[in-house]
Formats: C-alpha cells, structure tokens, sequence
C-alpha cells in the first residue's frame, strides 16, 4: 500500500518524507486554507520535496472552468494530480484530462456506483472516505470492499483506489487487507502507526540493559 499524507502543512510534509515512508500528497481547499499560505507557492513547494502525486484540487464546480483550473493547476509540476469532485461536470473534466495523460484524483466518492464511473471515465485515484461514512453511520470500510472487489474483476479499470477520510490506524490496516492501493493519512495518524506499548518497554528495557555494560558504540 501506498501511504500519501493528507496535508498542506510543509513541515508534515518535509518530516515524513525523511521517513522514505511517504508515496505522495493529498491537498484540499480546506487544508491550504489552514496553511494560510498562495496555494501555487505551497504546492510548489510540496512538489519540490515530494516526486509522488501531489493531488491540487479544482474550486470551480462547472467543467470548463474546472478544465481551466486544472490546466493551471498542472503547469506547477509533472507529478501534479488535478483532483474533481465525483460530479458529472467533475468527470468530464477527469476524462479531458485523462485523456490528455494527466493525473486525476476524484474526490468525494460515496458508493460504488460513483466509484465505476470514475473508472470510466480514466480516473489515476478515486477517493472514497470511510470516515465521513462512518460518522452518519454507514460502513466506510464496506465501501472499499466493494470497490476492490469491483475493479479487480475489469483489467480496463486502472485506477487506483486511494482511501480518504482516514481517522485511526485501522481504517489503514483494514483498507490494505482488503487491497486498497493508497491511504492519504493524516500526519498524526501516521504517527500512531509507529507506536506499540511494548515496543516502547522493550526499547526502554534494552537501552537500560546496555548502559549497565559501560559501554559505547561510538
């Protein structure tokens, strides 16, 4: 599974990427609103540090402006991921686009049925968030499920299904059982990835080991 950061924030970014855990970049509206930075300054920077997907996402909501943005959008960097909404003006845009060997990450993506004709429509990412799901009740990680199950059953459907809307280490561990190609985490969340009690009393118990030695390595 790829691990993409779901964030907007440099620091985040530049931190986990020294990890050699991070695959690429989600950015949305919302998260560059929270960087209160130019968005073509922020994701420029991003995709200096990041040779991954670095998904910008379109404001417009009709296709040809959506197309227009996009095309700006793309002039930032080769590894740029133009991201639309999963609207019928959002996959024509997606299939301009695909068409033309763009990266296209399609976002808000809340059934199946959604999921196929993103596929359709030559989407590199669909974007199903299990969180947002989750929060009114209804199963996210079913959603992934079916997904999966649905595009591995078409060798003509390339795209990628990146989990979003992660909330805790098991929307991870759970989307990759099931053979989710991506996660766009948030970087809090990986982190918790790291964490295990007894890794911490077993590192703990090690290191008190080896001053009782007097010894040094270096």
């Amino acid at each position: 599974m790829k691990f993409f950061v779901d964030t907007a924030d440099i620091a985040d970014i530049k931190e986990l990427a020294a990890t050699g855990l991070l695959d690429g970049v989600t950015t949305n509206p919302t998260l560059i609103a929270k960087s209160g930075r130019d968005v073509f300054e922020v994701l420029e920077e991003i995709c200096a540090v990041v040779s991954g997907p670095v998904s910008a996402e379109v404001t417009a909501t009709d296709a040809e402006n959506m197309i227009e943005e996009g095309k700006r959008l793309s002039r930032i960097a080769k590894n740029i991921a133009i991201k639309v909404p999963l609207t019928l003006d959002g996959l024509k845009a997606c299939r301009h686009f695909s068409d033309k060997g763009v990266m296209v990450n399609v976002t808000l993506c809340f059934s199946a049925a959604q999921a196929i004709l993103a596929a359709k429509a030559g989407a590199r990412f669909i974007s199903p968030f299990v969180g947002r799901l989750d929060d009114i009740g209804q199963d996210g990680l079913g959603l992934i499920r079916e997904i999966c199950e649905i595009y591995r059953q078409y060798d003509a459907f390339k795209t990628e299904v990146l989990v979003a809307s992660v909330r805790h280490p098991i929307h991870i561990v759970e989307s990759a059982r099931l053979g989710a190609h991506v996660a766009t985490i948030p970087p809090k969340v990986i982190k918790q990835l790291f964490h295990h009690p007894l890794t911490d009393k077993g590192l703990e118990m090690f290191l008190r080991d080896w001053e009782k030695t007097g010894q040094k390595i270096a």
